[in-house]
């Protein structure tokens, strides 16, 4: 049986994560590496694949099944989401929550004859189907996510973004108070800046106003203005000896009653690298994009939509047999 073949785009830390990925998944063989950088400077064994300019991708639309996208929420894959996915099969990791909705009709206007699927990663992805299993089981209850502690990828993005920031790592953590009195069975109401508070490591660029740096970061619409956020200015061998590592994880849980009793639902990540998880989620979700695409399934996709069996390697009969 034929191989999937997969390119990646951007070969930042979810890129080299995703390179990982295939090549610990024996149905799938990495073709290209798509990548905004002089292709020279990669550290990479160019002999069996091939590594590229993003420009460059449309010249391997009949070499490629899944094409893999590796950039950040913030800017990149609102732009390279429609415009791959009108010509490959896709699969991202877009966390922006409240814009998930305009996301995917931006993709479904495109994706006519390709398979898209998006916001893959764990949250939303692997915690979206945890909200929607726990809510369907125990209809009288409250769900509640929390992040971390640990690097989140797509805030930190947003922090890189800002003018004057040379470089930037956040940290999201959970208020470990609010996260007892859920699972002690209780639903409490509770605001965004009573589950998390934001820790910014700042690497400024010489010269810079930091203080507008600080307004600029905390009150930046959905990332950071609804919870406390400290913005830490340190320099960059700090930041590289201190904050290099990724980790992060979460729990999903949900507090709910079946008649007089209480019942509690967890689903949690402890994850040593945050881009090496998401990854593999993403490949994962990539094998499915391609069996919907061979069926025709086509526009655009997300995790509500892919029964279990599609993302794994073996078969269903073999998953009823072996996991069920």
């Amino acid at each position: 049986m034929s191989k999937i073949r997969i390119g990646i785009v951007g070969y930042g830390n979810i890129g080299k994560g995703s390179v990982k990925a295939v090549n610990a998944t024996p149905d799938m063989e990495l073709k290209a590496i798509f990548t905004r950088r002089d292709p020279s400077s990669l550290d990479f064994d160019t002999t069996n694949v091939a590594v590229l300019p993003v420009s460059a991708a449309e010249s391997m639309v009949d070499d490629i099944d899944v094409l893999v996208l590796c950039g950040g929420s913030a800017t990149d894959i609102p732009e390279q989401g429609p415009y791959f996915a009108s010509m490959f099969n896709t699969v991202d990791s877009y966390d922006k929550h409240t814009d998930i909705p305009d996301y995917m009709a931006s993709i479904d206007a495109v994706a006519l004859k390709t398979t898209a699927v998006i916001a893959s990663g764990w949250d939303p992805g692997l915690f979206s189907i945890m909200r929607t299993l726990f809510e369907s089981t125990l209809p009288d209850g409250e769900n509640y996510t929390f992040w971390g502690h640990g690097v989140s990828q797509g805030h930190s993005d947003a922090i890189r973004h800002v003018k004057g920031v040379k470089h930037a790592v956040q940290y999201t953590v959970p208020i470990n108070s609010a996260i007892e009195v859920i699972r002690s069975g209780e639903r409490p109401k509770l605001e965004a800046r009573q589950k998390h508070r934001r820790e910014c490591f700042v690497v400024a660029e010489p010269g810079a106003d930091k203080d507008k740096i600080t307004e600029n970061i905390t009150k930046m619409p959905y990332y950071f203005i609804n919870n406390e956020t400290t913005v830490n200015y340190i320099e960059y061998e700090e930041l590289l000896e201190h904050h290099s590592k990724m980790p992060h994880g979460g729990f999903v849980l949900r507090s709910g009653n079946t008649g007089e009793n209480n019942q509690l639902m967890e689903f949690s990540l402890k994850l040593d690298s945050n881009p090496e998880f998401t990854a593999s989620v993403l490949i994962a979700y990539a094998r499915a994009a391609f069996r919907m695409s061979k069926e025709g399934l086509f526009g655009a996709k997300t995790v509500f939509d892919i029964p279990l069996y599609y993302l794994s390697e073996k078969d269903r009969s073999t998953l009823i047999k072996d996991l069920l």
